[in-house]
């Protein structure tokens, strides 16, 4: 067995006599060379720290000045020559002379920095490179090392020519037979090889990379690794990660990290500067999961896990890697949740005193009984806002549950108990939409009754200065409006009840200073979204939750179908059967512009289409989410006013709009959209008197997309479709809609909800044993859950 303590002598004395430090001794240089040996030794021996220690200054020698690596490369004899006892050498000679100075401790990146040292500290990365790497939020150390792949290539498959097909990722060892570039034309360099390993040819392709021109050679035995194309009958593989069998040009293992990267960066680069990153860092990491906690939950140490991340040895270890990394993400998100749940509480509220006959008078007004899920809910709030400690709850309902209703009541009681109450919504469409509902609902209770006010950016000066005052001077208890509230000009009296409208559409900010117009108001947040029951505590830790899971009767049913693409044209037919009739429709795209990496249809290629070619007669709006705010209300008001025939929009459509007179929505590429947002979009549809429809248009082939879709058809439980969302797409998309202003999650996005729970979990134990996290064992923890919510504020 060759003894890697041996290779790495020979490598040395061959850098010494034969390089003259040039850093040729191996392909790449020592520093590339570093993880290869590392894994190596750490096999061999065992001794991670005296492993460590040499792989640091390998990784290290590569940036060094020929000048320094003189005396590097002696400082490093003298490591080798005092091995551990499993390490014992076969005998390449001493020829190295000793060191004239003492071994030096490893230094950081930057005296007193660590990993908070900016990038331009290691070595290769230079102020152009640094620029590409800010794009990507690279800026220090740290940074680099938690910038985690976006995807793996697994090129476990080790396959001969005669047994490569077409569209699979293999890796090839093969000859070159011939290899040569040419300039195809201007701007344009080709370089292209055939290689071939006994059982056939392969040809090899890549444009502007005149690097390859006197690397590449006839004769040369490589390893390519790569996707198999075709091209005129032949097999072919264009632009392949390359390198010279045995001579580690590419990485060691089969799995290879894909980085999301700019222009500028090359994926080679950029593994190559993690490898010596991680090589010289990961092990000297302090890990701020307490060991006892790892242990508890089957944890890799952090070290072990960010390689396993970026350079795992097999699946095995990417997964393992990544359930620790997200474990951890997790846990920062509890802990932060949890502890501003505890601080929430603690502060001191203003009590709605609430008069039973007065409720009692309320609900007896309501055109309709409210369900037994709505009579729940409203004790639940009721009790809380009664309550000294500041209310601080969710009211999660699917589309057309009866959540305006409850903040009617909620509001109108709030102002008879002698306080203000303002409900937040995100557009001004919506804003004016819950105005005209509670104002109907206002004019059927018993007087005195709640006098109601609408603030949006459309509200005119003389209007505005009315409502101002009467906010400022109590004479106005009740107030509904967009972003306008949380003008600075805005002043309340007594505001004891703050209400948002689909907070996720909001960011933290907003939503804090709304709730900073009062003294500790007590706070309802509403949403539309269906959130299944098993992530109720991990997604809203923070908040108290009441669910609206019954619908109430009369709700005109939604015939929903799923079509195939060849069924694109009937669908246009019946959308124009509908507008003959008088009616409206949606036609939803996952799209706003035309991408070449998806295939899907785009919403602003698609409205010229339809204007021009399906419905030249219509009157068609087009609405998606890169247009200003202005921009995106002025569509919404000419659909809901009847003035369009067909709205063609992305999902910004998905939540909230009440438009009764639209009874068809046609979502075409419905396969690219998830069950819970698919559900959304059909609530935009079946709100008036007339019979509607959803159509799911899909261009998937496979069974999976179609079973999927299938369940739309036959089912209308918003929670339902969720809980089956969860176990067909994992709870990625659920964390992800949560709300805008959180902490970013880029690995917790691809959790499997057991690791919601633990995390939750060993959050609530954490706090238990040591609310302000304290103790020496936590303090690192502390201060990394610190970091991870810094700038986010209060989030409720």
């Amino acid at each position: 067995m060759i003894n890697p303590l041996d290779t790495l002598k020979k490598m040395l004395l061959l850098e010494q006599k034969d390089y003259a430090f040039q850093d040729k001794a191996v392909a790449g240089g020592l520093g590339r060379y570093a993880d290869t040996w590392r894994r190596q030794a750490l096999a061999a021996f065992g001794d991670a720290a005296w492993v460590e220690d040499v792989a640091v200054r390998l990784c290290a020698y590569s940036g060094l000045q020929p000048e320094a690596r003189q005396q590097a490369l002696q400082e490093l004899w003298t490591i080798l020559s005092a091995p551990p006892a499993s390490a014992t050498s076969g005998g390449a000679p001493a020829e190295i002379p000793a060191p004239t100075a003492p071994r030096p401790a490893q230094p950081p990146a930057q005296p007193g920095r660590g990993v908070l040292a900016p990038v331009t500290t290691l070595p290769g990365v230079a102020q152009k490179r640094a620029a590409y790497l800010e794009k990507l939020g690279v800026r220090t150390i740290a940074d680099l090392l938690h910038y985690y792949p976006r995807r793996y290539e697994d090129y476990s498959r080790l396959k001969t020519i005669d047994h490569l097909e077409y569209g699979e990722l293999v890796t090839v060892i093969a000859t070159v037979w011939e290899a040569g570039g040419r300039e195809v034309r201007p701007g344009l360099y080709l370089f292209r090889a055939i290689v071939g390993d006994g059982t056939g040819t392969l040809e090899v392709t890549w444009f502007n990379n005149r690097f390859l021109e006197g690397r590449l050679k006839a004769g040369m035995q490589i390893e390519l690794r790569g996707r198999v194309g075709e091209h005129l009958g032949r097999l072919t593989m264009a632009s392949p990660e390359w390198g010279p069998v045995g001579r580690n040009d590419l990485e060691e293992g089969r799995i290879a990290s894909v980085y999301s990267l700019p222009e500028g960066l090359t994926q080679r680069w950029f593994r190559q500067l993690l490898q010596r990153t991680l090589t010289a860092w990961a092990g000297r990491l302090s890990d701020p999961l307490p060991e006892d906690l790892r242990q508890r939950y089957g944890l890799l140490p952090l070290s072990r896990a960010l390689w396993g991340i970026h350079r795992p040895d097999d699946r095995a270890h990417l997964e393992a890697a990544q359930r620790r990394l997200a474990f951890e993400e997790l846990l920062y998100l509890q802990l932060g949740l949890l502890r501003q749940k505890r601080l929430w509480k603690s502060q001191p509220g203003q009590p709605v005193q609430i008069a039973e006959e007065t409720l009692a008078a309320y609900v007896a007004a309501l055109p309709y009984e409210l369900t037994g899920a709505q009579r729940r809910s409203l004790e639940e709030m009721v009790r809380d806002i009664a309550s000294p400690e500041p209310m601080n709850r969710l009211l999660q309902g699917d589309v057309g549950s009866g959540k305006t209703v409850l903040a009617a009541l909620l509001m109108a009681l709030t102002a008879a108990g002698g306080f203000q109450a303002a409900l937040m919504a995100p557009t001004e469409v919506l804003a004016e939409q819950h105005f005209k509902s509670l104002n109907r609902l206002f004019e059927r209770f018993p007087e005195p009754r709640p006098t109601l006010r609408l603030l949006t950016g459309s509200t005119g000066g003389a209007a505005r200065s009315e409502i101002y005052a009467g906010l400022a001077d109590g004479t106005l208890p009740l107030v509904v409006g967009t972003h306008a509230l949380i003008q600075e000009q805005v002043n309340f009296h007594n505001l004891a009840l703050v209400i948002i409208d689909e907070q996720h559409r909001f960011g933290v900010e907003q939503r804090g200073a709304l709730r900073q117009k009062g003294y500790n108001p007590h706070l309802l947040v509403m949403t539309a979204t269906p959130i299944p029951r098993s992530l109720e505590l991990t997604l809203w830790g923070h908040l108290d939750v009441s669910v609206l899971d019954e619908m109430p009767p009369g709700r005109q049913p939604i015939e929903t179908r799923v079509l195939t693409a060849r069924q694109r044209e009937a669908a246009y037919g019946f959308i124009r059967h509908q507008v003959a009739q008088g009616r409206q429709a949606f036609i939803i795209y996952p799209l706003v512009e035309e991408s070449e990496k998806i295939e899907a249809r785009a919403a602003v290629v698609e409205y010229e289409r339809l204007q021009q070619e399906v419905f030249p007669d219509l009157r068609l709006g087009l609405l998606h989410g890169r247009m200003r705010s202005d921009e995106k209300d002025e569509v919404m008001l000419r659909f809901v006013r009847g003035e369009l025939d067909i709205l063609v929009a992305t999902s910004v459509i998905e939540v909230g709009i009440d438009v009764p007179n639209a009874t068809v929505i046609l979502i075409d590429g419905a396969e690219r959209f998830g069950l819970a947002q698919l559900h959304q979009f059909r609530g935009r549809v079946g709100r008036g008197e007339y019979p509607s429809y959803c159509l799911l248009l899909s261009e998937s082939p496979s069974e999976e997309a179609d079973e999927r879709l299938k369940l739309l058809e036959t089912t209308t439980d918003g929670f339902v479709l969720a809980q089956k969302d969860l176990e067909l797409r994992g709870p990625g998309q659920f964390l992800g809609t949560q709300q805008s202003g959180m902490p970013e999650l880029p690995l917790a996005m691809q959790a499997d909800t057991r690791w919601l729970h633990q995390a939750r979990e060993a959050a609530m134990q954490l706090l238990a044993e040591d609310p302000e996290l304290a103790e020496p064992a936590h303090q690192e923890l502390a201060q990394r859950v610190a970091a991870f919510w810094q700038g986010t504020g209060d989030v409720s």
